[in-house]
């Protein structure tokens, strides 16, 4: 298997593992979908993959119609999405994407959980480099009217880097700039999008210790406890 399997199987228990963090994270997206495309998923894809992660995550119908309606009220405020970059101890490269409403008390936030836990942040550009953007989908196999070889040749076109099953589904993996592409591709040929997502994988890992692993951890726990943070990528070897 490739980096997507590997990095996906690694992250697989960690991402979204608590309930709240997970419908906040939800509720932000479905806040900046709505105000970039408006609050009908027929016309807005955005809008109409968060729902598809809202459902996946079992987040309940009407919380998810609740936030569509908060989120067309003007006076509710958007989120901007800001992306940092910084190094944990033993020269771990870290991205740090957050959604904000306050980009000074995110800024803060996330300066001061690097300096806590002896990290450094760094400018645009410092480690953004050593990861490679990606869209994943997650598709049911169920009505699957191809196998995965026929599948695979029929998205040569769209750059797909992976393909291959787990017992969550059909996963796919492209670059980041494929994602519109590859949706259109699957909804024209009426397969079934469980949910998708973009992931920023580590190019090159390195091995630490376990001491210089729980240091690490102890930033990458702190920043992902801040509310405004919604992922978090590291280049440490799992």
């Amino acid at each position: 298997m490739g980096r997507a399997f590997e990095f996906r199987k690694a992250r697989k228990m960690k991402r979204w593992s608590a309930m709240a963090k997970t419908f906040t994270r939800i509720g932000k997206d479905i806040v900046m979908a709505v105000k970039e495309g408006g609050p009908n998923p027929e016309s807005n894809s955005r809008l109409r993959v968060v729902i598809q992660n809202a459902k996946a995550a079992n987040m309940p119908k009407e919380n998810v119609e609740r936030a569509i309606k908060k989120a067309s009220d003007k006076n509710t405020a958007d989120y901007k999405e800001v992306l940092f970059e910084g190094y944990a101890p033993h020269g771990i490269a870290v991205l740090v994407e957050t959604a904000t409403d306050n980009n000074n008390r995110t800024v803060a936030n996330v300066r001061a959980a690097f300096t806590k836990c002896d990290g450094n942040l760094g400018t645009s550009g410092s480690v953004v480099f050593m990861f490679d953007h990606t869209c994943n989908f997650r598709v049911s196999t169920e009505e699957l009217k191809m196998d995965l070889e026929e599948l695979e040749l029929e998205l040569i076109d769209f750059e797909v880097e992976e393909i291959f099953e787990d017992e969550d589904g059909l996963m796919i993996y492209a670059p980041f700039e494929s994602f519109g592409a590859i949706q259109g591709y699957l909804d024209e040929k009426n397969v079934e999008i469980l949910s998708s997502d973009f992931e920023r994988i580590p190019t090159t890992t390195k091995k630490l210790t376990e001491e210089e692993r729980a240091d690490v951890d102890k930033l990458l726990e702190k920043l992902e406890e801040e509310d405004d943070v919604q992922n978090v990528y590291h280049s440490m070897e799992e």
